[in-house]
């Protein structure tokens, strides 16, 4: 039972593999869970292509994978022709049954709750091993270290020619400069994201919506592709627009937090996040993640109606001078007090 805390873009994915291609030398398989399809669906493109030419069958299993397609799926794991199973919550259903799960790797451990992951483990007669996997230790996680139910592993570099990322607070006053900034990016050929709270203006005293700030920067960029992106759209629509975006057919794209984990593009190098103040730190530190991710420099920009004597502004102060997620950790419990 083993924690992999590694910052944001650290090499987590690549350690998951190996520790599965471990368990299936063993005549196990593996099955790794992660929090939304789109995570799930990354997970799975990355894992194919570093599997090429390997002969071993590597399967999605997500909420929106229905039918014969399915059936096919859940038979290839009880025969143990399906080595690898990558998926959502789906794979913690009562149909989803294996010949012999060796290890189980959860992804983004902090989002799934304890007796989701628990029923992993009776998915075998003798309980599989458990990697857990986060960049951000949130407070639980690091009780759950404290107490002994983990073993803990650290992976603390980076891969070699990631860009810088630069962290700085804007107000509304900074609006027009934070604009000039995004065309000159996209002039040299950048993607940029545009993250804010709500889908819909239900509650304005919560911060942007994302269908107002795309109509936004549609009228902003008249010349651009503007993407939008949010939880209610519908599996393939959102898999659509990430594709779109990934082959940079869509060159600003305005979200929810539905990217706030694992979504690779190494061409987005700048992040705008709206109300920053109204996310918790560990989401921010996740959010920023996204950019940096190639080798060009890369800017996140926390956009706030704080000011510099309210309390919140000190939690986006922490965020721009702090780059390290176990820092972040640290300044998170002392905030909680």
């Amino acid at each position: 039972n083993r924690l992999l805390q590694g910052d944001v873009c650290s090499g987590k994915t690549l350690v998951a593999l190996m520790s599965m291609l471990l368990a299936l030398d063993n005549g196990f398989q593996a099955c790794m869970m992660a929090p939304t399809e789109i995570l799930a669906n990354q997970h799975y493109e990355t894992i194919k292509e570093l599997l090429f030419g390997m002969d071993i069958r590597v399967e999605l299993l997500t909420g929106s994978i229905k039918g014969k397609k399915r059936e096919a799926i859940l038979t290839g794991l009880l025969t143990g022709d399906v080595k690898i199973l990558i998926g959502t919550h789906a794979v913690i259903e009562d149909t989803v049954n294996f010949s012999s799960l060796g290890l189980v790797v959860i992804d983004e451990q902090h989002r799934f709750g304890v007796a989701q992951r628990a029923r992993l483990w009776t998915k075998n007669i003798q309980p599989p091993h458990v990697l857990v996997m986060t960049a951000t230790p949130i407070p639980r996680t690091l009780t759950l270290t404290f107490y002994g139910e983990l073993d803990v592993s650290i992976l603390d570099g980076m891969p070699g020619g990631r860009g810088k990322v630069v962290t700085a607070i804007r107000t509304a006053k900074d609006r027009e400069k934070v604009v000039k900034f995004v065309r000159d990016q996209l002039e040299e050929g950048r993607q940029i994201y545009v993250v804010s709270p709500l889908i819909d203006g239900e509650d304005s005293r919560k911060g942007k919506a994302v269908t107002k700030e795309w109509d936004e920067w549609k009228a902003l960029l008249p010349h651009v592709d503007v993407g939008l992106l949010h939880g209610r759209m519908s599996s393939e629509e959102k898999e659509a627009v990430m594709k779109d975006f990934r082959s940079n057919r869509i060159s600003v794209l305005v979200s929810t937090t539905v990217v706030e984990v694992g979504v690779d593009v190494p061409n987005a190098t700048v992040m705008i996040i709206n109300n920053a103040e109204s996310f918790g730190l560990s989401q921010l530190h996740q959010l920023r993640g996204r950019i940096g991710r190639g080798s060009h420099k890369s800017y996140c920009i926390l956009m706030t109606d704080a000011r510099p004597e309210d309390e919140q502004w000190e939690k986006l102060r922490i965020v721009e001078t702090t780059a390290n997620g176990f820092d972040l950790a640290e300044q998170d419990l002392r905030l909680r007090g």
